[in-house]
């Protein structure tokens, strides 16, 4: 069972989920669902308001399949019954999840770009807190806090964040790295071994290039983390912990400002989380690596 559905069984169970995520969920999950189940998924993403006032009957019919493929849909993304599926569906609805910056037209205002863009932006942010799950977080900074070094993979856009994260992690006395080429990716994931911890950065979640490095690392005897915003694709398949983001982008929408914006978010989150376990050592680091780079500014 993935944390997203064990979030969903206890807030069924009389416990409070922390917040709405069947549509993010459902998301996540996409590339994982069968042909079928994929246009359920669309049906539902697509039709939302219309879905919480369907029988099952209703949306089969809607998605032009039978209804045991909706009824496993449901359980596929965490929920016991249909009926279930759409109460937390309606609950969703109150706070609805949408992204703006797909509604810009030609038609818009300077100023309702700004405002849709900004809503975008923000709201990647949000999401990815509401995806991430507290206990795979917290086994990341144990990982982290105890690793001799530390990777960062990541290729295009994913590879900046993966210089972002170094840059961070070296102010607070780690022995890290990034590498953003395939080949140096390997070759380092090659020098790793236990007690090390490589980190693949990729939205997609199959960027060839990163999960070929992170298969070495682990090889070698490295922990494998990842960061991506689908819970089921070929790079959470190969790491120990995902970290999951939000503002996934299309094949023709690489390098969208709002998926770098949710990578960077799980990297602050770690990072701050790190300093404050070692709060004596990040301070010493952090001054050192102010004083070292003092005289490159007037």
């Amino acid at each position: 069972m993935t944390a997203y559905q064990e979030e969903r069984t206890a807030g069924a169970s009389g416990g409070a989920a922390k917040t709405n995520t069947t549509l993010l969920g459902i998301q996540s999950l996409r590339p994982s669902f069968t042909k079928s189940e994929q246009k359920v998924a669309e049906i539902v993403l697509s039709q939302t308001e219309s879905v919480i006032y369907s029988s099952v009957i209703d949306l089969a019919e809607k998605a032009d399949v039978g209804e045991t493929t909706v009824l496993r849909f449901c359980r596929k993304i965490g929920f016991r019954s249909y009926q279930e599926f759409k109460l937390a569906l309606a609950q969703e609805l109150v706070h609805p999840v949408k992204n703006l910056h797909g509604e810009v037209t030609e038609e818009d205002s300077l100023a309702t770009i700004a405002q849709k863009v900004t809503a975008t932006n923000v709201q990647a942010v949000g999401d990815t807190s509401s995806l991430i799950d507290p206990i795979e977080l917290e086994r990341c900074v144990d990982l982290l806090q105890a690793a001799n070094t530390i990777h960062f993979y990541g290729v295009g856009t994913s590879g900046v964040t993966a210089q972002d994260a170094k840059y961070t992690c070296l102010r607070l006395g780690l022995k890290v790295d990034a590498f953003y080429e395939a080949h140096l990716q390997a070759m380092a994931a090659a020098t790793l071994g236990p007690g090390d911890v490589a980190v693949g950065i990729s939205v997609s979640g199959s960027t060839k290039d990163t999960i070929d490095s992170l298969k070495v690392a682990k090889e070698a005897g490295a922990t494998v983390l990842c960061i991506t915003h689908y819970r089921r694709s070929p790079i959470t398949n190969v790491a120990d912990i995902t970290l999951l983001t939000s503002a996934k982008e299309g094949p023709l929408q690489g390098g969208s400002l709002a998926a770098k914006i949710a990578q960077l978010h799980v990297i602050d989150i770690l990072c701050t989380a790190l300093a404050m376990r070692i709060k004596e050592k990040a301070l010493t680091y952090k001054e050192k690596t102010a004083k070292a780079v003092l005289d490159k500014k007037y």
